[in-house]
């Protein structure tokens, strides 16, 4: 079995609103085996098609550059790609991983948005989550802070998908035999 370590970074703005929908806009991940050897990355940016244009507090809190977003392909052609790197079409076992709901529902709601399949996204750890069980936090706890708690140095860029997947497999690889996949 393989375990994808990914995150999602997304459209964002300053300000809460039910007219912005948020699209994902870079999906970095890593991919390691059950003895937690690294197999290979995926990182890749999105064209978003509802609102095309980053804000500019999207740029400044993802550092993602709008010329990337202009020469990059849209959802469904990026998630295909992302689908045979994890090797869906080829039966390949495998659980998704990330910090969190966030990007599980993100990519389910990209999905649902360009009318494609989403059931292969049920196939998901909250590593966050079992990690608040499994030091017995009473409150949610951020990547950052676990990094830092478990003496890791938070590599790359804050918020940049493909770094913080990185990070996140850091996370991962400490703990390898104590995650529940169910």
């Amino acid at each position: 079995m393989n375990f994808i370590i990914y995150d999602l970074e997304a459209t964002c703005w300053d300000f809460k609103s039910d007219e912005y929908v948020q699209e994902t806009i870079e999906i970095g991940a890593v991919m390691m085996n059950r003895f937690g050897e690294q197999l290979g990355e995926f990182n890749k940016f999105v064209r978003p098609i509802l609102h095309p244009t980053l804000s500019a507090y999207c740029h400044e809190l993802t550092s993602i550059d709008q010329i990337l977003i202009n020469r990059s392909d849209k959802f469904p052609r990026v998630i295909e790609s992302f689908k045979e790197w994890v090797g869906l079409f080829d039966d390949e076992e495998y659980v998704l991983c990330s910090w969190g709901s966030f990007d599980r529902k993100q990519l389910i709601q990209d999905c649902q948005l360009h009318d494609l399949e989403w059931k292969w996204v049920e196939h998901h750890l909250n590593i966050k989550q079992q990690y608040q069980d499994m030091k017995r936090l009473h409150r949610s706890c951020s990547m950052s802070r676990a990094l830092r708690t478990e003496g890791i140095e938070a590599l790359g860029t804050k918020h940049r998908g493909i770094d913080d997947a990185r990070n996140l497999a850091e996370i991962f690889v400490k703990f390898r035999d104590e995650w529940v996949v169910g």
